[in-house]
Parts: structure tokens; C-alpha cells; sequence
């Protein structure tokens, strides 16, 4: 098992992301460009967080703890503009902010601690 497959925060980053990309697979109208920097920005999450985890150094470890974070900040603007298309109700849209929220503290911890 990889070091990052150990941290809670990318656990609860892997299944939010498998609960974004169902919703975002099960709605069909919603615009093209929308969906696909969702999910990029919700790849790009995920895939800073393991990069960093692997990094040696920890200016290096925080360079991509900031990229992850900077990628869950897009994520959750876009599940806003997904909001005020109405193409979201609002319990599945509150669950999805406090997810990213508690994600994005998560990594922030992460950053932290390599000061």
C-alpha cells in the first residue's frame, strides 16, 4: 500500500470524487464545459495529494498540498455555478460543500504541518 492510500483526507477526496463524477454522469443536460472541469479539477485534487505524499522534501510536499487545495477551491466554485443553474438540489449541493470543506481544512492541516 502506498503512503497516500493511508491518509483519511484522500480517502474521503477518492469517494467524493466518486460521488461527483455519479452525479455529474446521472445529469446528463448539464453543460459539457461544466462537467469536464469538474472533473479535471477533481482528478487534479487527487492526484496533487498522492504526488505530494511522495515527494521527499517538504517545500516540495507543500507545493502540491497548495495545488490540491487550489483544485477543491475550483471544484467547490463550480458545484456553486452547478447550484445557481438550479442543476443541483440543495441537501446532494450541501453535502458535496461540506465535503469539500472538510477537505480542503484537511489539506490545509497537511501544509501546516510542514512548516
Amino acid at each position: 500500500m502506498f503512503d497516500f492510500e493511508k491518509l483519511e483526507v484522500y480517502q474521503i477526496a477518492r469517494q467524493l470524487n466518486r460521488d461527483v463524477l455519479k452525479f455529474i454522469f446521472a445529469h446528463p443536460t448539464l453543460d459539457p464545459y461544466l462537467k469536464d472541469q469538474w472533473k479535471r479539477c477533481m482528478i487534479s485534487s487527487v492526484l496533487n495529494l498522492s504526488e505530494g505524499t511522495g515527494r521527499v522534501s517538504d517545500a516540495d510536499k507543500k507545493h502540491f498540498f497548495t495545488i490540491a487545495r487550489g483544485s477543491i477551491f475550483e471544484c467547490t466554485t463550480l458545484l456553486q455555478i452547478v447550484k445557481d443553474l438550479d442543476q443541483i438540489d440543495d441537501p446532494q449541493y450541501q453535502k458535496f460543500y461540506a465535503q469539500y470543506e472538510q477537505v480542503s481544512k484537511m489539506l490545509l492541516g497537511m501544509y501546516r504541518s510542514k512548516t
